[in-house]
Order: structure tokens, then C-alpha cells, then sequence
């Protein structure tokens, strides 16, 4: 690896706290912080080995830090932990490096991208893809808005948990992306959940359908890894309807402001509102296809 870094990262939850036990375990020293205190002593105890220092604020975490990650929930948490009154950029050294894997709105990121060039510090705003999963295995692809040379600062950290780093433009060009992946797989559930229901009112085997298309024109990420969990109703893991919803608001969002039309996003984000009013705001975005009522059911 690269030459150990003073690495912080604020933001512990399922997608944070596997991102930052692989920075550690890539030989960075770690310092750690959760807005919930109780959950950052959850994962040094989940961690005993990484000996992470706990901050007790954003800004005393970034006290002294060569690189600041951030991994919150949506743009007012974002706004708090960075720009705060103990915000991080009260405190990060002229030089230091921040990376936001939070997935929020391209203007805060635009914004932070200022302050922090104000500051004279590398940013970029970095949200991620490949789930749960993606982020446990170190395999999550990374979309990068900012400047090249931000970029590169930040690439030695971000190599310990991904498998793809794609710098795809400017300040707010990585939230923009994200809301394009979004907008695309949204899509791709909706028209799956429809092919399973009507394979099922037909009667065909579904192990069978499966294999004489996944091959084929239709096949897809979620089919080769959802089919078969959206037959068995099975809904437990992976990325959240409540945090797909909130994702299709921001690309609702940038859509108007860009005079863009985008009737089939806002109509699947109705139906991802019907599973939520159904109780299944925490399950996996494949649970689109609850709101499909089996034949006879």
C-alpha cells in the first residue's frame, strides 16, 4: 500500500462502517466519529484490532487529519457534520483532502466544494454503488466530481474499498451521476417485478424463465441477483426503499432545475411510496414487487 494516512471518517452506519474498517485494515491511522456516540463504541468493539481513536465532533476529528470521509444521511447531516459551528471544515489543515460518500444534492456539494476550495483544501463529492454488499466485500464503485488533482489525492484511501474509481466531471458531477444509476436501476426493478408477476399468472417454472433469459437481451445485475429473492419474498438486506425514495426526490429535484422530464422516475417513485405506506420502507428495493398482488392473491 501507499504511505499510512491520518484518516477520519464520520458517519458509521451500514455503508460507512464497512467502508471505514477497510481503511483501517489497509493500515491507515483511523480516527472515527457518529453523531450517535453508542455506535462508535459498537464498531470498536466489532474492530478490536484497527485501535480507532473516537472523536468526540466532526471538527475534533479532523483535527490534524491528511484525509476527512463522510458517510451521513441526507444534505441537512451533511451540511451539520461539515459546515456546522463543530463542523470538520472548522478544523481541517490547509492541504488535507475530504471525500463525501454521502448521496445528497448536487448543490450542497457544489457548495462544500467552494468552501473547501476557500480553504484550500482537496474535495470531492463521491457517492457510492454496489450496496451492502459492495461495501463489506471492498468492491463499491466510486463516482468523483471535483478537480483531477483532488482526485488523485484522494485515490490512495478510497483503493482500499473499491474496486472502480471513475473521476466523471466537477464539483457536483459525482451526486449527478449517482442520480442517473439510480434513475436507470429504478427502472429495471419496475419492469422485473411486472415480468415475475406475469411468469407467475402464466404458470411457467421461474428457475427455468430465469435461465432461458438471463442470458440474453433482458438480463441485468438485479435479475442475476434479485430473481430469485423477489420469488421467495425475500426482502431483508441490501439498499433501503426509504433511502431510494429519498435518492429519486434529489433526482426529481435536478431534473426540474435542469428542465428535464422524467415521467417514468416519478411514477415508480409513487410505487415505492405504495410499499412504503405498506410497511416496507426498510426493505430491499427489489420489494417494488410487493405492490403486484400474486394471481388469485
Amino acid at each position: 500500500m501507499t504511505k499510512p494516512l491520518n484518516v477520519s471518517f464520520l458517519g458509521l452506519g451500514v455503508m460507512g462502517g464497512a467502508i471505514a474498517r477497510h481503511i483501517g485494515q489497509a493500515g491507515h491511522k483511523l480516527t472515527i466519529f457518529n453523531r450517535t456516540p453508542a455506535r462508535a463504541v459498537k464498531w470498536q468493539e466489532a474492530n478490536p484490532g484497527l485501535a480507532a481513536r473516537v472523536a468526540k465532533s466532526p471538527a475534533e476529528a479532523a483535527e490534524g487529519a491528511d484525509v476527512v470521509l463522510t458517510c451521513v444521511g441526507n444534505d441537512d447531516d451533511l451540511a451539520d457534520v461539515v459546515l456546522g459551528p463543530t463542523g470538520l471544515f472548522s478544523a481541517i489543515r490547509k492541504g488535507a483532502t475530504f471525500i463525501d460518500h454521502t448521496t445528497v444534492s448536487a448543490r450542497i456539494a457544489r457548495q462544500i466544494q467552494v468552501e473547501a476550495r476557500d480553504l484550500q483544501v482537496n474535495c470531492v463529492d463521491a457517492p457510492v454503488t454496489g450496496g451492502q454488499a459492495g461495501a463489506e466485500n471492498g468492491t463499491l464503485t466510486v463516482m468523483c466530481g471535483g478537480r483531477d488533482e483532488a482526485i488523485e489525492a484522494a485515490r490512495p484511501v478510497m483503493e482500499a474499498y473499491t474496486k472502480r474509481i471513475v473521476h466523471v466531471g466537477k464539483a457536483g458531477a459525482g451526486q449527478t451521476t449517482k442520480m442517473v444509476n439510480q434513475i436507470a436501476f429504478s427502472g429495471i426493478l419496475a419492469t422485473l417485478s411486472e415480468a415475475l408477476r406475469f411468469a407467475e399468472a402464466a404458470h411457467l417454472d421461474l428457475d427455468k424463465v430465469y435461465q432461458a433469459i438471463s442470458g440474453g437481451a433482458s438480463q441485468s445485475w438485479q435479475m442475476d441477483n434479485r430473481w430469485q429473492t423477489m420469488c421467495e419474498d425475500s426482502f431483508d438486506f441490501g439498499f433501503a426503499i426509504d433511502w431510494m425514495r429519498k435518492d429519486m426526490g434529489l433526482a426529481l429535484e435536478e431534473g426540474r432545475s435542469l428542465g428535464v422530464s422524467l415521467p417514468v422516475a416519478a411514477l415508480i417513485d409513487q410505487f415505492y411510496a405504495e410499499v412504503q405506506a405498506m410497511g416496507g420502507g426498510r426493505q430491499d428495493t427489489s420489494a417494488l414487487v410487493r405492490r403486484l398482488p400474486r394471481k388469485g392473491k
